[in-house]
């Protein structure tokens, strides 16, 4: 047995530094995990209360100010990645509470079978203990709980709950229609539905179905617990003795009490909280909430069939957003990473909030304000980073203020990032950032090498684009339901049957122009030019690997080698950075050519040909094609031509460096050519001449002698016999190329064998 010369003997007493040091890292412990303990105000949904079989529970809205008598459903929660077996003991106090209190914690009636409210926390969080305080008296209370764990030590976090009774909107109204020096939120919210949404229903406006099971999302405070005496609806209505309606008719509303009308509709305390506390207090805004967590609004949107918006959006990308781009150090990221950050960058605050928040409802939906339609935070008119004015988009021009370029015009961010100027507000990062799909949509803002690339039509033909699409209404006997469609704004779901997970595509949409197709991967035109038509997503697939193969690796060499992510370096050539600007605008994007798809082609097919020389994107260089057949267009320069009459494309013959004006020899499975390229392999040892090299599966070339005879063999498993390729070929003392067809799934091996003269 021969040694292959390329391995070197280890030194024995190397050998047992690395053996010991390999020993020691294995046997070593890891760091246990920080503990991140915190306590949480939970929401209660009417659906969690259905799905979990938690009857006779009271719900909750997930506020740290609640009404006297109801629950406030308190959790301590650690990182996801603590051992459940290493949190050794939780305990709960009730460090403070007012005077006259009798009020205790109690066992919560959630069980270890619920989960923590928010999705978000669900990936970093676990549940490590639960308890419930149901405040008794008006005031502040203060929760302590202490955490202990094994390996990641020990915390004490606290959490004030305050108890107050409702007030109805006439007290809120003092100070917030404005003139005091308080915001003046009641003008704006009595122009929105919650507004009038009890006042409409009993006078039969809203439907003829509205019934008194409706009014407990649709009025202040109402409870009918015994516990929950403070002043909410049930209560005024007790004391009034008004009963709902028998018959919805137009004059029901006038004929409510006026006390009884305070304390109807949705209103600040609905959202805020009991506000009687926060009002003694002369508007102190440490004794009221102001939430962006979805559970606030989920207290009356979650409530399956007909109120589904919280259970669509708890399947979202939106509600698990990343942590990362939140706190004090990322001020100009959270305008589109946390529901706080959003509203204050549309609401032009100047001090901005950066505490993480999901994408909830409040982000993009005002409860104040229905100036604009759905009660969005701002219109859909808007203007991408290049400058672009878009006003055609529908409801879908609301989306771009998030889902676009972060980094400026794509021509002036390539040529700053070269100098190390700034890109954006916050640095001078590479690139369009993470979703430029608007820009994508328009078929705007990326390197177009002064060409005009066209556009799809669908920024025009889908009614309100990104909503058009994303937000498709879902019957609720739909598979999809609630996992595709409205506030998922998912376009696919997932289907598990028998252990196998199937994505089915939402293409009922498509189908209004593009017929009856199966999926959103639907064949129309071999983009990559490979003689094969297949899916679009597929096609753009195969071009964003040829471009990546064309720009360098993370050393800086082009390697290629197709690549998933690209490391971005200032030195790099214009032509690779511009190259790699569009692989990230098309990557990025996340559609593959779904969204905009000649565009998306156009950019890749363009920026392939600025690095081949390409310019008529036919996958073969144009000087190549000028120095053999005169001109790019000549017929003969096509790259499935076959000019030689030898029956090999051009593509194969540029591939493997060959002259496709001169024929090979034609023998059975193959070409083969006596003027074969010379090998860059060296010998195998010194004054070998005979060796041989398969390239590819297309490929064998190999040396050959005067006077020596060569077989090609083949064999297409390596468990069955050689077979011979044809005649024995005579040796020229020049390189033979033998090029076999291309046969796409087909498994085949070869060998030269010298025979004896």
């Amino acid at each position: 047995m021969k040694r292959n010369p390329l391995i070197k003997r280890t030194p024995t007493c190397l050998l047992a530094v690395v053996l010991t040091a390999l020993g020691a890292a294995t046997t070593g412990q890891a760091a246990a995990p920080a503990l991140q303990g915190q306590v949480v105000v939970r929401p209660l949904t009417p659906q969690e209360i259905k799905d979990y079989n938690l009857t006779g529970a009271q719900g909750a809205s997930g506020l740290a100010t609640v009404g006297r008598g109801q629950p406030a459903y308190l959790e301590a929660l650690v990182n996801i990645n603590v051992p459940p077996a290493g949190i050794t003991n939780v305990t709960w106090a009730l460090t403070y509470k007012p005077v006259l209190s009798t009020a205790t914690l109690m066992p919560s009636p959630l069980g270890a079978g619920v989960p923590t409210y928010k999705m978000a926390d669900r990936v970093v969080s676990q549940v490590a203990g639960r308890t419930v305080l149901r405040p008794d008296v008006e005031g502040q209370y203060t929760v302590t709980v202490t955490i202990q764990t094994a390996s990641s030590g020990t915390t004490n976090v606290t959490q004030t709950i305050t108890a107050g009774t409702y007030l109805g909107i006439n007290k809120c109204a003092l100070c917030h229609s404005g003139g005091i020096g308080a915001p003046d939120k009641v003008t704006s919210w009595s122009k929105t539905p919650h507004a009038t949404m009890f006042t409409e229903g009993i006078n039969g406006i809203k439907s003829d179905h509205y019934s008194k099971n409706c009014i407990s999302c649709h009025t202040v405070g109402y409870d009918t617990n015994t516990n929950a005496v403070n002043g909410g609806f049930d209560d005024v209505a007790a004391l009034l003795g008004w009963t709902f309606p028998a018959v919805l008719t137009n004059s029901n509303w006038a004929a409510v009490p006026a006390k009884l009308q305070n304390v109807a509709n949705i209103q600040c305390e609905n959202c805020h909280g009991a506000g009687s506390q926060h009002a003694y207090a002369l508007g102190d805004t440490n004794l009221i909430s102001v939430n962006f967590g979805a559970g606030d609004c989920a207290q009356c949107h979650d409530s399956k069939p007909n109120h589904v918006k919280n259970a669509e959006w708890n399947n979202s990308r939106h509600a698990i957003v990343t942590r990362t781009p939140s706190g004090p150090s990322r001020v100009n990221c959270v305008r589109c990473h946390t529901a706080p950050g959003f509203a204050g960058f549309i609401n032009h605050d100047t001090t901005t909030n950066t505490v993480y928040e999901a994408i909830t409802c409040q982000a993009c939906h005002d409860p104040h304000d229905a100036s604009n339609p759905h009660q969005l935070r701002a219109g859909y008119d808007n203007t991408l980073p290049d400058g672009t004015t878009v006003t055609n988009a529908g409801s879908g021009g609301f989306c771009m203020n998030c889902h676009r370029s972060r980094n400026g015009e794509a021509n002036a961010n390539v040529a700053n990032y070269q100098q190390g100027k700034p890109t954006w507000i916050n640095g001078s990062s590479f690139g369009p950032h993470d979703n430029p799909a608007g820009d994508m949509l328009m078929g705007v803002n990326a390197i177009t090498y002064g060409k005009d690339i066209p556009s799809s039509a669908h920024r025009y033909a889908v009614t309100n684009t990104c909503v058009g699409c994303h937000m498709q209404p879902v019957a609720s006997t739909d598979p999809a339901f609630t996992k595709a469609g409205g506030h998922t704004f998912r376009m696919s779901y997932d289907v598990v049957a028998g252990g196998v997970t199937n994505t089915v595509d939402m293409v009922g949409v498509c189908a209004q122009c593009h017929g009856q197709i199966a999926s959103f991967d639907m064949p129309r035109g071999d983009y990559n030019g490979d003689g094969i038509i297949e899916g679009v997503q597929t096609e753009v697939q195969h071009l964003l690997d040829q471009l990546s193969a064309l720009l360098p690796n993370a050393n800086g060499v082009v390697d290629g080698k197709v690549k998933t992510s690209l490391s971005v370096k200032t030195n790099w050539a214009t032509a690779h950075l511009n190259g790699a600007y569009n692989w990230q605008f098309v990557s990025y994007d996340r559609s593959k050519g779904v969204h905009n798809a000649p565009y998306a082609v156009g950019l890749l097919k363009a920026s392939i040909a600025d690095l081949t020389g390409d310019a008529n994107n036919d996958s073969l260089p144009d000087a190549w094609q000028i120095q053999y057949f005169g001109s790019a267009t000549n017929p003969n320069a096509a790259p499935n031509a076959t000019p030689a009459g030898d029956g090999v494309p051009n593509w194969l013959k540029y591939s493997l460096g060959l002259d496709p004006k001169v024929p090979g020899l034609v023998i059975p499975g193959g070409v083969v050519w006596a003027n074969g390229k010379d090998l860059v392999n060296p010998p195998i040892s010194p004054g070998d001449t005979n060796a041989v090299v398969i390239y590819t599966a297309a490929e064998v070339a190999f040396n050959t002698e005067l006077g020596k005879t060569y077989q090609i063999e083949s064999v297409s498993s390596v468990s069955d016999g050689w077979k011979k390729v044809g005649d024995p070929i005579p040796g020229t003392g020049t390189p033979l190329s033998y090029v076999t067809p291309t046969r796409p799934g087909a498994q085949q091996f070869y060998r030269v064998v010298t025979l004896t003269p």
